[in-house]
């Protein structure tokens, strides 16, 4: 070793010696340190399977009573190693201490613990250090030869359970003395399940009969299959709610009306298998319900109804009211039963929805129930419903500041004023108003290497309805049951962030179902947006990077044509004028070196950016707007999700253009409305992903976008502010928005590059999410993606998609993440590499030997990134 690397060896290196000697610390503190003598810690649990592998069998683990500690930090037992970390002179006390509630643990309590357990020396003491070590660590699991006996008779059950009812559970606890460590195996032999030989159902009352027999293709239990009790208990689930849906009102309420019987007198492997459907031991024939009275009051306090009501109804529904302050038509909208019709449970959990989402009242109560008859008993088959609803305060001032990160706004605060005026014109309409700023740091057009501030000030009204603004009665092709609402938007911000600031208006109406409580659809009838360009003469001032690389071209092409020079010098001949001649004049073009047409496709960049940076657009659009999500739902384990829009701008406005404007430097002459140029574009967005839980707890996560614009007409761009990027922290992560990835893998010089955006977007994305606890979560990502052109522009920048190349194009970048969960929010940072930067010369796309792990790029969010 040279006596130079030496030196610069320390100032090289020292994080990564720093981060081995943290590591080996923790690896010094043994895990076993407080593991007392003839004592095993619990290192493993192994499962090994002397046959075929069965779909459930992850599940298994759950029925495992004793597990080892969870390991985190490179697959360490870092909440172990924590408690490890503890003076053991306090154990004892501090375990007892953490078992009392949060509001008793004071110097009092930690006071009698050091007395009880003859410590009065350490009286006083806060123990801060060993307190939160013990909160956050956990003690070592010590091997229970019971408790693994009981897992193992767990699993034979749970085998049983799912329908191998001969299976076979062993189990053999490897110990090693030296190291105090131990581990239990569990040997599982699935042998043959139990499937049903016959499958017949016992149903007296000819009604639910004929209903079951009805919907039979529908049902989970088959001739043949496997005899898995979780199967039947998803069947007795489905026959339930199908039942309360036909009118049968409590059918099977207290869970003893639907059952199966299994006849295994006679084999243990094929098994007859009855339904069996009674209300009770006589047999009582079932009645279906329907609706008797539905009763709604709106009251200042509970107590109101009935005896400060006065009564009103529309269409069989009877309302209570205090005043007029409501319309009762615009109460009914929401309420789904309807009386004398059948009984069916759902209208009852949807109308409920239905009230919530109007944010003008709070559900005092909500009864349902038989009706009484002239005597004592109840009548079985007429059910009155009742709301008691009380309004919320007719005004709501919200005054807050958040913490945000955007793709192209690095961290910044947000304050904002939000008023919410409810029941605006008597028909629970709420009109919504804020202002708000945002303040950040957003990459410099300067330096892209630095960040300058950047703000965006905007104030936006909303009003609501809790209907579908038509001048039609829709409900016969859109029933209540979808929730519709409308809303119109008007608003206005004023911009500065990359470079030039904007001023934005805009304005829309948008309608809005949920046909349940995974698809929900939206069609933004119109939606109006007016962009203007602040300061478009200063964009060389904003756009150095641009500056420069004209100011070379400009300098190139007067050494080869002096006169140019001369009438611009003279002010005959304009910035843009000149920058169109450069363009136009092939003759120069035809003599450059490959240099010289570097520099030029360069600049042909800077003149599409510039033109599009300093565009003043007008956008009407029309877009639809589908979403079918599983997430959040406990039957949906391994969730998909999926969005889809659809936008269609400028074609009505093509009906009534007046003349073209001027075009700008290399953008053709367009098409105005009030002097504006319109677009005319249709895009499609299409979101999905797939979420699949296995360990316990563990998420897999799989994201596939798919962006496309493609512009017509008026447009031969896509307006900059719908056009697609790359990067930041919900999209490729290793590069920062607007990060120099893209479009495909053009080599335009990077200053140039930075900002340019393009029509088509292909993202993928894979995570692995594993929780350290409630409140840690770690996370292992790769991204993949980039943005193309649809079609070769002849502008030389070599970004068009093609199938046979866009694989190579594509950007790649991995990392980790941690992300910490408080109440209702999760924040995020997540480190990403480059792994593969596609717009690198060849030969230096892969990035492993320029790999610098103490340099990654950080991104910090909020909420998951998909």
């Amino acid at each position: 070793m040279s006596c130079k690397h030496y030196k610069n060896s320390p100032q090289k290196y020292y994080k990564i010696i720093s981060f081995a000697t943290f590591v080996g610390l923790l690896y010094a503190c043994s895990t076993t340190k407080k593991v007392p003598d003839g004592e095993y810690l619990l290192n493993k649990s192994n499962f090994q399977f002397g046959d075929k592998k069965e779909f459930f069998d992850e599940e298994l683990k759950d029925y495992v009573q004793q597990k080892p500690n969870k390991k985190q930090l490179l697959f360490m037992p870092l909440s172990l190693t924590l408690y490890n970390m503890a003076n053991p002179k306090y154990d004892t006390i501090l375990n007892e201490y953490m078992t009392y509630p949060r509001e008793m643990r004071n110097q009092k309590l930690r006071d009698s613990l050091f007395i009880k357990y003859n410590m009065k020396s350490s009286i006083g003491k806060g123990l801060f250090f060993d307190r939160l070590l013990h909160s956050w660590g956990t003690p070592p699991v010590i091997l229970d030869q019971t408790k693994s006996e009981k897992s193992a008779e767990s699993i034979k059950k749970r085998l049983t359970y799912r329908g191998f009812w001969d299976a076979d559970v062993t189990y053999k606890q490897v110990l090693d003395t030296a190291s105090k460590k131990a581990a239990v195996n569990y040997f599982i032999t699935h042998n043959q399940p139990t499937r049903i030989k016959d499958y017949y159902y016992n149903i007296p009352d000819q009604g639910i009969k004929g209903y079951y027999t009805y919907n039979l293709n529908r049902s989970l239990v088959r001739k043949g299959r496997i005899l898995d009790q979780t199967v039947l208990e998803r069947e007795v689930t489905r026959i339930t709610d199908l039942m309360r849906e036909f009118g049968f009102y409590k059918f099977n309420n207290l869970n003893d009306e639907v059952y199966f019987v299994a006849d295994s007198l006679k084999s243990k492997k094929q098994i007859p298998l009855t339904l069996e459907i009674h209300k009770d031991s006589l047999d009582t024939p079932y009645k279906i319900a329907t609706f008797g009275n539905i009763d709604v009051a709106i009251v200042d306090e509970a107590n109101d109804y009935p005896k400060n009501t006065k009564k009103d109804s529309l269409r069989r529904i009877r309302f209570h009211t205090m005043n007029d302050k409501y319309k009762i038509s615009s109460i009914w909208r929401a309420i789904l039963p309807d009386s004398k019709k059948v009984f069916d449970q759902t209208q009852l959990d949807i109308t409920k929805r239905n009230i919530l989402s109007m944010n003008n009242f709070s559900i005092v109560k909500a009864r349902d129930s038989l009706r009484q008859g002239g005597m004592a008993a109840p009548n079985d088959s007429i059910v009155d419903v009742l709301y008691v609803l009380k309004p919320l305060p007719k005004y709501e001032l919200k005054v807050g500041t958040d913490i945000n990160y955007s793709q192209v706004l690095n961290l910044g605060i947000t304050p904002s004023v939000d008023l919410t005026t409810r029941n605006v014109f008597r028909g629970a309409e709420n009109l919504s108003t804020s202002l708000s700023g945002t303040f950040g740091s957003i990459r410099s057009t300067k330096d892209i290497d630095k960040r300058v501030t950047a703000y965006e000030i905007s104030a936006q009204a909303s009003l609501n309805f809790p209907r579908l603004l038509l001048p039609f009665n829709y409900y016969k092709f859109i029933p209540k049951r979808y929730t519709p609402t409308s809303s119109i938007l008007l608003g206005a911000s004023i911009q500065e962030n990359i470079g030039l600031g904007r001023v934005i208006f805009n304005t829309g109406l948008n309608y809005q179902a949920n046909v349940n409580d995974q698809v929900y659809h939206k069609l933004t009838l119109f939606n109006t947006q007016v962009s203007l360009t602040k300061n478009k003469d200063a964009y060389y001032d904003y756009f150095v990077n641009d500056g420069r690389v004209k100011d070379e071209i400009f300098n190139d092409y007067f050494a080869y044509n002096p006169g140019e020079k001369t009438k611009y010098d003279a002010g005959l001949l304009s910035m843009d004028q000149v920058s169109k001649d450069i363009v136009n004049d092939s003759n120069y073009s035809n003599q450059l070196n490959q240099s010289g047409t570097d520099l030029l496709t360069a600049f042909r960049g800077t003149l599409v950016n510039k033109d599009r940076q300093t565009q003043d657009v007008l956008i009407s659009s029309m877009i639809y707007n589908f979403v079918y999500s599983e997430i959040g739902k406990k039957e949906y384990p391994n969730a998909f999700y999926f969005n889809g829009k659809v936008e269609l701008a400028g074609n009505i406005l093509s009906l009534f253009n007046k003349k073209d404007n001027d075009g700008g430097v290399v953008t053709a002459p367009q098409k105005t409305i009030f002097g504006l140029p319109y677009a005319q574009f249709v895009k499609f967005d299409i979101d999905t992903r797939k979420y699949f839980r296995f360990n316990g707890n563990q998420t897999l996560v799989l994201r596939q976008f798919i962006g496309v614009g493609i512009p017509y007409g008026n447009s031969q761009d896509m307006p900059i502010i719908k056009s697609y990027f790359n990067g930041g922290s919900n999209d490729i992560r290793a590069w920062v928005a607007f990060g120099g990835l893209g479009p495909a893998d053009s080599q335009v010089d990077e200053r140039v590059r930075t900002y340019m955006t393009d029509n088509l977007k292909l993202t993928t994305n894979i995570e692995y999410r594993i929780p350290f606890n409630r409140m840690y979560e770690g996370a292992l990502f790769t991204d993949i993606g980039n943005t193309w052109s649809l079609r070769n522009y002849n502008d030389g920048y070599g970004d068009e998609f093609r199938f046979n190349k866009f694989l190579k194009q594509v950007g790649i970048g991995s990392g980790f993440g941690l992300r910490l969960n408080i109440a209702y929010v999760t924040a995020r940072l997540d480190l990403a590499y480059k792994i593969y930067d596609p717009n690198k010369p060849e030969g230096d796309r892969w990035r492993f030997k320029n790999f610098q792990p103490f340099k990654p790029t950080i991104n910090i969010a909020f909420g998951y990134p998909f």
